[in-house]
């Protein structure tokens, strides 16, 4: 599965608006330059001190052309955005002063142009941490109607095809909450089945996993999975779906007719959901290290527009993918 050829090819189709808030960072200005030159957005906008980032640029030597650039707190519209955040966040005690503080914020200045549609998409972490990214994020672009979590995902691809899609799966959340309430696990399963058909384009099957299989173990972390899935099943959520399951009884079908006799979900499991990070986190390095698979994001997923958050560690070609993948998601 060639994941990011996929992914760049859906954002070229698409021409989608991007914002880069971190705009004076090297590797986001390089980035920012190859995906117009790939043509992987219909625009690109940095954020920042307008000095600041043609400095950055004449010292990477990055022409800047067709790239937009925006000074929040001298932007014309800036008067507009600090109204709609406090009008927003005043039920939290925003006031109308510390909205302007606020939106002279990159970060929370480009996820206002999300909310505001002057952008389709955010990407921001290389230099912020996902912690601050998640706060612009949930404050100003919020979650998916009818959820109120945002987590991640990861897609795991290149593993022989006899697992997920053609040897590609989902993982969720690994990144994000460290250890999800029912109702939170239960907002990773419908946010991981809406990240499988996007990204592997095929109709989610997902299951909760834990170190129990259908009652096998007695213990509140299991309990907490059980409780998931019966939330699920009040919501009826159009994908399939079961759990408890150990890891073995969700993959191997012969494993499910012994441990989970009937189970929807035997021998098409295509999006796992851990019970919380540490299993998540573990799970996902395990099979990339010793499974020898590719392991793509983490992604977010649950916000009600796209945004992503990248690794401070990210090289320009981990920003020019994130930010392809992140536009192909634009319905």
């Amino acid at each position: 599965m060639d994941f990011v050829g996929i992914m760049k090819g859906k954002a070229v189709s698409k021409q989608k608006k991007l914002v880069l808030p971190e705009g004076t960072e090297p590797r986001t200005v390089r980035a920012a330059r190859i995906i117009i030159d790939e043509r992987l957005a219909a625009s690109v906008t940095l954020l920042g001190e307008i000095a600041d980032i043609e400095k950055t640029a004449k010292k990477e030597g990055i022409n800047l052309d067709n790239i937009n650039i925006v000074c929040p707190h001298a932007n014309d519209r800036f008067g507009a955005y600090a109204n709609e955040y406090y009008e927003l966040r005043k039920h939290k005690g925003m006031t109308e002063e510390q909205a302007k503080i606020d939106m002279a914020d990159p970060l929370r200045w480009g996820a206002m142009m999300v909310r505001m549609g002057e952008a389709d998409v955010m990407v921001a972490g290389a230099e912020n941490t996902t912690g601050d990214v998640l706060r612009a994020g949930l404050a100003i672009i919020g979650t998916v109607p009818g959820l109120k979590t945002a987590s991640s995902c990861f897609v795991m691809a290149g593993m022989d095809s006899q697992w997920g899609a053609d040897g590609a799966l989902i993982f969720s959340d690994c990144a994000v909450i460290p250890d999800p309430t029912p109702e939170q696990l239960a907002d990773i399963s419908e946010s991981a089945a809406q990240s499988c058909r996007e990204f592997l384009e095929v109709e989610p099957v997902a299951a909760l996993l834990s170190f129990s299989t259908k009652g096998s173990a007695k213990h509140d972390d299991v309990s907490k999975v059980q409780s998931a899935l019966e939330i699920l099943k009040g919501r009826n959520p159009g994908f399939v779906f079961d759990g408890e399951l150990q890891a073995d009884a969700a993959l191997v079908p012969s494993v499910t007719d012994k441990k989970a006799p009937g189970s929807p979900v035997r021998g098409k499991v295509n999006t796992l959901i851990f019970p919380d990070l540490g299993a998540g986190n573990i799970g996902y390095k395990l099979v990339q290290r010793l499974g020898n698979a590719e392991a793509f994001g983490p992604f977010l997923q649950g916000f009600a527009k796209p945004i992503s958050d990248l690794s401070r560690g990210a090289s320009v070609d981990d920003i020019v993918t994130t930010c392809a993948v992140t536009l192909s998601r634009v319905k």
